[in-house]
């Protein structure tokens, strides 16, 4: 996160001025993917790659913004009818109006910001934004609202001003985030738990298939659709059943005959996966890293062949890492491009990556980019 570029541009738009600074990181997710708006378990960790903003107050009902990365700028009010028509402005505008909706009182400000989240790699950069402004504005104007409430701000953020019916997961692990741990967490009750993650001998690594995904199209909402339909029709035969982390593959089997082949499939892997976030808790309690990448792989295969968020860029790496004897792999965030994570032992990292720019350029013509993975804290004020 370039600080520096920031505090300069920030003063060059808004005549020398200076405000106060806010960061807030993407993130990874090791395992439990699909499953948070499945009212299910996800096991994420903030990392050393986010947004930082300065923002200072300006004394109108304005906000004035520029977004450094994309050289653009955006002026709006506050109002409903005020949203502006650039997609990055709506998620500073969804929160100041998810703020305002839960009574925070809020004015104008001037704003500058830039991040090095990989947009489109499934580290969510978005919910690194939401969570930024969500923080500074509940400390720049005291409004006292706890975290469990910022997060969720981010999420209504996206439910309501971009059209992504996301689960809670992402903006959970911006705000957060702790250094050196990963964090199971209920997306049904938000109770979490910090799981210290410093594997000895073993690397986080992700290779970023460089597709782009835009989760806002209708695949991801059409996934979730399909997830609480077949809930619901659970739910007839087992009222005790709110989201399909409540079911089980026998209950899946009682209505499939009532159900389409494509929302069988949907439910398979999420119920499947519910169950892989529970062993790999296990696993990692007892330094157990081989059951953790069978578990990272089995993932993979669910998301390529039954929820069908995977693509041949993807499969590929995944494939690779398999054949240089990874431990884990799989795709990592909504699917449809980004990212693969691999858990790597230290020993075979130089080969692996070796190999996969090698050979992922031979098929596709271009080489993947490669992020090693800190684990960090999350949303912050800087100064």
């Amino acid at each position: 996160m370039d600080v520096e570029k920031v505090r300069k541009s920030f003063a060059k738009h808004f005549d020398g001025a200076s405000g106060s600074l806010y960061a807030s990181p993407g993130r990874i997710n090791l395992i439990g993917e699909h499953t948070d708006y499945n009212g299910g378990f996800v096991f994420p960790g903030a990392i050393d790659k986010g947004m930082v903003a300065e923002i200072k107050l300006n004394g109108t009902d304005k906000v004035r913004a520029v977004a450094l990365d994309l050289n653009e700028t955006a002026e709006f009010g506050l109002n409903e009818n005020d949203q502006p028509s650039q997609g990055w402005a709506k998620y500073i505008f969804g929160v100041c109006r998810e703020i305002i909706k839960r009574g925070g009182e809020i004015s104008g400000f001037d704003t500058a910001f830039s991040g090095d989240v990989p947009l489109g790699a499934g580290m969510s950069s978005s919910a690194a934004l939401e969570s930024t402004y969500a923080f500074a504005l509940n400390d720049l104007f005291t409004l006292g609202i706890d975290k469990f409430e910022l997060a969720k701000i981010g999420q209504a953020t996206e439910h309501n001003y971009v059209g992504v019916m996301c689960g809670i997961m992402d903006q959970f692990a911006s705000i957060f985030g702790k250094e050196g741990s990963l964090m199971l967490l209920d997306c049904r009750s938000l109770e979490h738990k910090y799981f210290p993650f410093n594997p000895e001998g073993y690397r986080l690594v992700l290779l970023d298939s460089v597709i782009k995904h835009e989760l806002a199209d209708s695949a991801y909402n059409k996934r979730r659709q399909s997830c609480e339909r077949v809930a619901a029709t659970i739910r007839k035969n087992h009222p005790e059943v709110e989201f399909l982390r409540d079911a089980t593959i026998d209950m899946l089997n009682e209505v499939k005959s009532e159900i389409s082949e494509e929302d069988y499939m949907r439910a398979q892997y999420v119920i499947e996966e519910v169950q892989r976030v529970m062993d790999v808790c296990d696993a990692l309690e007892k330094g157990d890293y081989e059951t953790v990448g069978d578990r990272m792989y089995k993932t993979h295969y669910g998301m390529s062949k039954l929820y069908e968020v995977s693509c041949e860029e993807l499969d590929f790496l995944n494939d690779t890492a398999k054949k240089c004897g990874v431990t884990g792999s799989r795709v990592m965030g909504g699917g449809f491009g980004g990212c693969t994570i691999n858990l790597v032992k230290e020993e075979l990292y130089d080969d692996f990556v070796k190999e996969a720019f090698r050979s992922y350029k031979d098929k596709f013509g271009h080489e993947p980019k490669l992020y090693d993975v800190v684990i960090s804290d999350g949303a912050r004020k800087l100064c």
